[in-house]
């Protein structure tokens, strides 16, 4: 069994991950492009922990402008087995309530200017995205989350709008009409991404605010949500921390096949393949393209 490495993606008020030893920061170079920032590679009680604030350092990243492709494309190279996502969202139900934490188990992706796939032309393949979270993984989060005694709702939809403004109200009642729990602008293509690159893949995604669809609430304001981050990235921390003691030191097979996602996914002929893309996709797809 391969080692066990545990990636986390900090996203809105989580730019670095305190707890972190034998600390080094590692400038990765990626042919998709430059990533958010260096990766911040440590341990916590042992497990070896890769960190990347999603939005770069002091924020300086819309979610349109964030190069996901790179971003885990670096994290593939730097050994990664299983992601966690942690982001900021609004929320679309009244029990989930600034402050609790979403397992996300389902996404809708609304965006439309982000590079959504590492393949293409040259090289063509369609990985299954029918369970997008990996279960095993997604456990050992509800685990850790219930060991901290932090407010958590197990499963919901995460509907990905492009952003960076926020949404209408007639938007917003036509998802919360929808039945979606949560709403963020970050997930997607990263969830997608993630699932071709054979990592496993959970969100946890972090209430500060109602969106606009609730009568007894203003519309948005960063001011509002910015009060509710530092709390949630608090919580988040203390989270990860837990999920780092608990966690298995050789990585689990998935049993949505997150890690074994490009079997059969492939639909280029050998011969037909690009070389040049064959080349960017050595991190992405190289256990298969070997084969």
């Amino acid at each position: 069994m391969a080692k066990a490495v545990l990636g986390i993606i900090g996203g809105s008020g989580i730019y670095n991950l305190p707890g972190l030893e034998n600390v080094r920061d590692e400038a990765l170079q990626s042919p998709w492009g430059e990533p958010s920032g260096p990766l911040r590679c440590g341990t916590i009680a042992g497990l070896p922990i890769v960190f990347l604030p999603r939005h770069g350092e002091g924020h300086r990243l819309s979610p349109s402008d964030i190069n996901y492709r790179a971003n885990i494309d670096v994290l593939k190279r730097a050994g990664v087995t299983d992601l966690v996502s942690l982001s900021a969202c609004g929320s679309f139900k009244e029990e989930l309530s600034p402050g609790v934490f979403v397992l996300v188990d389902q996404f809708v992706d609304r965006t439309h200017k982000r590079e959504s796939s590492f393949f293409g032309k040259g090289c063509v393949a369609h990985v299954s995205m029918a369970h997008p979270v990996s279960p095993r993984l997604l456990a050992r989060l509800a685990a850790a989350i219930d060991a901290e005694g932090i407010a958590v709702a197990h499963g919901g939809t995460y509907v990905c709008i492009e952003g960076p403004q926020f949404s209408s109200l007639a938007e917003s009642l036509t998802y919360k009409g929808q039945g979606y729990s949560v709403i963020g602008m970050t997930n997607m293509p990263e969830a997608k991404l993630a699932r071709e690159a054979e990592i496993c893949y959970a969100s946890v995604a972090m209430v500060t605010d109602y969106d606009c669809w609730h009568p007894d609430h203003d519309a948005v304001t960063v001011q509002d949500i910015i009060r509710v981050l530092n709390s949630n990235a608090e919580n988040a921390r203390a989270l990860v921390a837990r999920l780092a003691v608990d966690f298995p030191r050789e990585h689990e097979s998935c049993p949505v096949g997150s890690d074994r996602a490009l079997d059969s996914a492939l639909i280029t002929t050998p011969e037909a393949r690009d070389p040049v893309l064959l080349k960017k996709l050595d991190a992405v797809a190289g256990r298969v393209l070997r084969r």
